[in-house]
């Protein structure tokens, strides 16, 4: 599934345009992108959780040809479910 889709899944369920349909699927990512950059974890109840992580700097392998090389610090965007969601997963 991806952008269209959401936003056409919206627009059916909710009797909207895909138009509008489509500019709340990007508000809501937008959203979800602006809170990560400031650091904010996202809670959506019954969804799931979305946390901004620090990835320390390390050493690292080039697989080309075996140099070591600095791989730098960076934060990573990471997704934990919701119970309702694992469980909906697993059956």
């Amino acid at each position: 599934m991806n952008n269209n889709d959401l936003a056409d899944a919206l627009a059916a369920g909710n009797g909207i345009t895909k138009a509008d349909a489509r500019k709340y699927v990007d508000g809501v990512f937008t959203a979800i992108a602006e809170a990560a950059a400031k650091g904010e974890e996202i809670s959506l109840n019954g969804f799931g959780k979305f946390k901004v992580k620090d990835s320390p700097a390390r050493e690292g392998r080039n697989p080309a040809n075996g140099e070591t090389i600095q791989i730098a610090a960076s934060k990573k965007l990471t997704f934990a479910p919701a119970k309702a969601v694992k469980d909906k997963l697993n059956g």
